[in-house]
């Protein structure tokens, strides 16, 4: 066999050994990157579900209504004028 031969199976073999040393590098790398492909796709689902459930918008419609109605039970109209007061009938409340 000649030089030629010689140096470029040694190339090929420490090629080789390189690629092997690299492998679980990159396997670990690469289930890092699935790990946090799952994690983003899962925030994107629910951010897409959350924002076009419209019983979930009505929901937080409602609840802020509530909160309104209570805080301005509490505080009173007058204590911040620069916010409006909500009647019963702009909060869609049934009369009992």
């Amino acid at each position: 066999m000649s030089d030629g031969d010689v140096s470029s199976a040694q190339i090929f073999e420490d090629f080789s050994h390189e690629n092997l040393r690299l492998n679980p590098h990159l396997e670990k790398m690469i289930d890092e990157m699935e790990e946090i492909s799952v994690k983003l796709s899962c925030m994107a689902y629910d951010m897409v579900v959350l924002r076009t459930n419209a019983d979930l918008a009505e929901s937080l419609k409602n609840l802020e209504n509530e909160f309104l109605k209570c805080k301005n039970a509490i505080l009173g109209p007058t204590d911040h004028p620069d916010k409006k007061c909500l009647s019963d009938v702009e909060l869609n409340i049934p009369e009992v």
